[in-house]
This record gives structure tokens, sequence and C-alpha cells, in this order.
């Protein structure tokens, strides 16, 4: 089975995502690309922070920059800063991996990394229905 980018397909590019199981069958099916994935999910609200539109995270070692831009975004609707939680990536590369089954990184890129030590989060509004997600173009 082909499988294809029916967004590719509407803006006239090839769209070909590869063969899909089952193989003997020469049908079509439908899937999304990387970047319209990444278009759909930065659509999403975020189920962490409801309400939030930007998310802006600090670096752990960087207090004076967290009060700043705590003090600075505590006023503006839809922005919330918080301070990076993570010691390290959960997958060390230096561990042997075997087998990944997994197709990609789970982790969908939303973020811009700024120079100044934080990283900026988008997260879609909150939708009414979620058709409006899967309509190719919109």
């Amino acid at each position: 089975m082909r499988a294809i980018c029916a967004w590719c397909k509407a803006e006239g590019r090839p769209g070909d995502l590869g063969e899909r199981e089952p193989f003997d069958d020469t049908s079509e099916t439908h899937g999304l690309c990387p970047t319209h994935l990444a278009t759909v999910l930065a659509q999403l609200p975020s189920l962490s922070f409801p309400g939030v539109q930007l998310l802006i995270v600090v670096e752990n070692g960087d207090a004076g920059l967290f009060q700043h831009l705590s003090r600075s975004m505590a006023a503006v609707a839809g922005v919330k800063v918080i301070r990076e939680r993570r010691l390290q990536e959960q997958r060390r590369a230096t561990e042997s991996i075997l087998v990944d089954r997994r197709r990609g990184d789970r982790r969908q890129s939303r973020d811009v990394r700024h120079s100044m030590g934080c990283m900026f989060v988008r997260f879609g509004p909150k939708v009414s229905t979620s058709r409006r997600l899967l309509e190719p173009g919109t």
C-alpha cells in the first residue's frame, strides 16, 4: 500500500510517504509528512498548560532571567514562564539500542530555542472541533 500526504498533494507537491503494510496491496492510503504533522501538532492546545499559547522555558541555572521574564510577562494573557525541569535527555546516546520500533522522535518540535537562554514553545488556541485541524490547507 502506498502512503501519501494529502496536504502535500493539495499543495501540488508529490507527498509520497513510502510503502506501508500490506505490501501486496497497490492502493493508496493517507498520512501526514513530518512538516504537516508539525503543523497539526502546533495547532493543538496544551493539555499541561490550558489557556497558554506561549510557554517560555528558562534554563534552570538562570534565576535572573527567570525573575525578569516572570515579572515582565505576568500581565500578558496566554503567556506562562517556567524553569526547565529536565536534567538531561531521557535517552543517552551512549546506551546501546538494539531495535527502536518508534518512527522518529516522539517529542514533536513546537519550540524555538533562543540564544538568551530560554525556549519559546507555541501552542494553538482551544479548538471547538477537531475536524478543522484535519482539513488540508487550513
